[in-house]
């Protein structure tokens, strides 16, 4: 691969849907420098990574040198943030260069993130700082190896130019993957034009994009909600169960196809607590730990809102169908939740059902009045149950833990199957920060041990101890950033 002529790039959105794509170019990078490739994603993209690495590669993640027959866009999208409906969000600092066909034989987007202003900036510089690029990039990289589904980062490339924000910091551009970046809040746009052609448009190009079984559904548009319900409900469920709090669930971060996508505020929860808050402009706890089903169902009731002149034309049915298809959410996330728990603990697969409750529900009442490590404890009961409680003694001690750990290892946990699903290593918080401080100083090597251990997060390795400890006492009270 010597040049960007030999890279296809289809424009299928901009194509389908150009009432909500506006052409764009990305600013231009005097300096760019490469600051991370994930080579196996570029590899399983028919990308060659030595290729990336070299200065043809570079202008191509930096969208310099754009594919002859692509079409850099801008998406138009609305969304409501915090509550609040913002009609006309859109891309501000960011471009879809094109969609490409992976080795796979499926259709993955090329997007670049704080690569200049856009007509949707709403007076933002439309840049982006070296720390929180990288920040979504280590943190969708260990979303991957956790086997939760997400948007990934293909390449962090550093711009040579300053970022003003508190203080000059130095800029960099993302290059995002997705299956598509197809959104609540694009529906939501395309409902608010008006445009009762637009909106059927984008909805079966999302049905042939993610979900095409709808396609021969006697209600094809009532199949493709119902599609996303489900996503949305297995997604947010595993979120749960590994302690992720995504930190700006608004309208506009939740995707058609069940990614996970924008890691902004986002961090890993050390101490278990439900109503655990990092995002600093979440005053109010909307998107703490355990709201996020909650916002997840009120999410899904507004793409509802903007499918119903698709779902049927009298109103009133249309409103009843997706009333009763929005109700699914609720029984398959606790399903998925619950499903995921019992993998957590081990639990026999004859286990009552009721008795698995009980076991569940009092430990994480335990896990919250002890301040329990979310991640920690899993591993720590794994041990247990292969005798060795003192672990897990000192995160449940006193009399309510040890009569609990009885209980659960009387029903005979499976050791070696919890280690299949409790990862050793998350990126825990005093980590990546500490890896996005010293890169964004210009050392590139905490972040990249980093990266290298989270790879591989079910695997205990000798040697690397302190990536799976809890933060250390003087780390204090953590706040993560929108990084805008």
């Amino acid at each position: 691969m010597s040049s960007a002529t030999t890279v296809t790039l289809d424009n299928r959105f901009a194509r389908d849907l150009a009432e909500m794509a506006v052409p764009w170019q990305a600013e231009e990078v005097v300096e760019p420098r490469l600051l991370a490739l994930d080579a196996d994603l570029a590899a399983g993209l028919g990308l060659d990574p030595g290729w990336l690495r070299g200065p043809a590669g570079v202008r191509l993640l930096i969208g310099a040198d754009v594919p002859a027959g692509a079409t850099p866009v801008a998406q138009a999208y609305a969304g409501h943030q915090f509550g609040g409906f913002s009609p006309r969000l859109g891309d501000g600092r960011a471009l879809l260069l094109g969609e490409l066909v992976d080795t796979a034989g499926q259709v993955r987007d090329l997007h670049l993130k704080g690569s200049g202003r856009t007509p949707f900036a709403r007076g933002g510089d439309g840049l982006a700082a070296v720390g929180p690029m990288l920040r979504e990039y280590v943190v969708s990289r260990a979303m991957h190896a956790l086997g939760i589904p997400t948007t990934r980062s293909l390449a962090v490339v550093g711009t040579g130019r300053p970022v003003h924000r508190e203080t000059p910091l130095p800029g960099a551009v993302l290059v995002r993957v997705a299956g598509s970046h197809l959104r609540v809040g694009s529906f939501q746009y395309a409902a608010l034009t008006g445009d009762a052609g637009l909106l059927r448009r984008l909805a079966d190009h999302a049905i042939a994009r993610h979900h095409p079984a709808a396609a021969s559904a006697p209600r094809p548009y009532l199949a493709l909600f119902e599609a996303v319900v489900a996503a949305q409900a297995a997604l947010v469920a595993r979120w749960m169960l590994v302690g992720f709090v995504h930190g700006v669930m608004n309208t506009d971060n939740m995707t058609i196809s069940g990614e996970t996508i924008d890691y902004g505020p986002c961090a890993f929860m050390d101490a278990y607590h439900p109503a655990t808050v990092y995002s600093s402009i979440d005053h109010g706890g909307r998107y703490a730990y355990g709201n996020q089903p909650l916002v997840a169902e009120w999410n899904l009731a507004r793409l509802a809102e903007a499918l119903l002149p698709l779902i049927d034309e009298d109103q009133e049915r249309a409103v009843a169908l997706a009333v009763d298809s929005l109700r699914g959410f609720r029984p398959r996330y606790e399903a998925a939740w619950t499903d995921g728990m019992r993998a957590k603990l081990g639990l026999p697969a004859g286990l009552a059902d009721e008795v698995a409750a009980d076991l569940v529900t009092d430990l994480l009442t335990l896990m919250e009045t002890g301040a329990a490590d979310h991640t920690s404890t899993y591993r720590a009961l794994a041990a247990a149950a292969r005798g060795d409680a003192g672990p897990a003694d000192r995160l449940l001690p006193g009399p309510l833990g040890g009569s609990w750990l009885a209980r659960w290892l009387a029903v005979g946990p499976d050791a070696a199957a919890m280690d299949r699903v409790n990862p050793v290593y998350i990126p825990r918080n005093h980590l990546v920060e500490e890896a996005l401080a010293a890169a964004t100083g210009g050392d590139l090597d905490p972040f990249e041990r980093l990266v290298d251990v989270l790879d591989d997060p079910f695997t205990p390795r000798p040697g690397l101890e302190r990536y799976a400890e809890p933060a250390p006492a003087d780390f204090g009270a953590y706040r993560t950033f929108c990084g805008t």
